[in-house]
C-alpha cells in the first residue's frame, strides 16, 4: 500500500507527488534510456525515446512481480530541458499510456550528455510491492 504525502497547505503537483510513503519488497530499476531490448534506438525523437525508457522501466519491474502502479519515485536525466517543455504534453500522453495514471514522487534534470550519445533521456525508477 502506498500513501501519497501532501503536506496541508501545500499547492497540488501536477503529474508527481511531493512525496510517497510505502512498505513492502523494493526493487531498484537503474538508469533506462530509450533503445529496445537489443540495445538500438529505433528513434531519435525524444516522446518516441521517453515512451521506449518507460516500457523499459514496465519490463523490468515484471521481472521482479511488480507493476507501474508500485512506483514510487523516478529521476528523468534529459539532455534537452527546452525540447522537454516544448513536447510536455506529448511526454504526458506517452507517460499515461504506459504508466498509467500513477504519479510517483519524481525529479527531472538536465545534464550535458548522458553515457550512449543518441539518448535524449535517462530514467531510474524505484518501486515497492506490498507483502
Amino acid at each position: 500500500m502506498h500513501e501519497i504525502l501532501q503536506p496541508e497547505g501545500w499547492a497540488k503537483p501536477v503529474g508527481y507527488a511531493n512525496g510517497v510513503l510505502a512498505q513492502g519488497r523494493q526493487i531498484w530499476v537503474g538508469g533506462q534510456i530509450g533503445w529496445n531490448a537489443h540495445q538500438a534506438f529505433e528513434s531519435d525523437d525524444l516522446v518516441d525515446q521517453v515512451r521506449q525508457t518507460l516500457q523499459n522501466i514496465v519490463s523490468v519491474l515484471a521481472e521482479g512481480g511488480a507493476e507501474p502502479r508500485h512506483i514510487v519515485s523516478m529521476t528523468w536525466y534529459l539532455v534537452d530541458k527546452k525540447d522537454y517543455h516544448e513536447r510536455l504534453r506529448d511526454i504526458g500522453r506517452v507517460y499515461r499510456e504506459v504508466i498509467g495514471r500513477h504519479f510517483p514522487a519524481m525529479a527531472a534534470v538536465q545534464v550535458v550528455a548522458l553515457m550512449e550519445d543518441r539518448a535524449k533521456v535517462e530514467i531510474q525508477a524505484t518501486a515497492v510491492v506490498p507483502e
